[in-house]
Formats: C-alpha cells, sequence, structure tokens
C-alpha cells in the first residue's frame, strides 16, 4: 500500500505564487487560472510521489541534498520531504539567476 504524505504549502510559496499569478492576471487571465491549475496538480501529486523530483541541482552542487524540485514551464517548485511530511518552499522563476535566488529565498525560513 502507498504511503500518504501531508502536504504543506509554506506562505513564503503561497507569497511567490500570488506574485506570480498577480502578474500574469493583467496579462491573461486565462493563462494565469492555467498556470495555478497545473501547479496545483503538480503539488497533490507530492501526496503520492514526494521523490519523483530531482535534487535541486544548484544545491547539490553545496552538498545539500534535502530539496527537490519539479518544473511547471518557466517555474520551479522547490520543496523538502521530512518524515512523512512534504513541505513546499517556494515557487521560483527558472529564468532567473537560481543559485542566488534558491539560496535567499531557502534561507528565509530560518
Amino acid at each position: 500500500m502507498r504511503k500518504n504524505y501531508k502536504t504543506i504549502i509554506s506562505r513564503f510559496a503561497e507569497d511567490d505564487l500570488f506574485e506570480i499569478l498577480d502578474y500574469y492576471k493583467s496579462i491573461n487571465f486565462e493563462f494565469a487560472e492555467t498556470l495555478l491549475g497545473a501547479i496545483e496538480d503538480k503539488i497533490k501529486k507530492l501526496k503520492s510521489f514526494p521523490e519523483q523530483g530531482r535534487i535541486v541541482p544548484e544545491l547539490e552542487q553545496q552538498n545539500i541534498i534535502d530539496y527537490r524540485e519539479l518544473i511547471q514551464g518557466h517555474y520551479r517548485i522547490i520543496y523538502a520531504i521530512q518524515a512523512s511530511t512534504v513541505m513546499v518552499h517556494t515557487i521560483i522563476d527558472s529564468r532567473r539567476n537560481l543559485e542566488d535566488l534558491i539560496i535567499k529565498k531557502l534561507m528565509r525560513n530560518y
């Protein structure tokens, strides 16, 4: 029997998502709704398949292997698995300077 994980979206990841959606709503509301649905679907799948995402390469180079990511379009959904919980930490635009941005965003949790 497959284990179901509790999925938590941090307030920081929620803020990231709202910022992304606010940007697209003014340009193309339908795209914003489609993107939201796609990101929500990816996060829902983490309940059953938390290890589906790869380890974040920029962090792995620094020997930090606790964070995984899922890709949705230009966005990276960064999360960690802790016991029976999946914590989504941030959602970032992959077109930005990833190494600095990821470390800055993940450090806001501490």
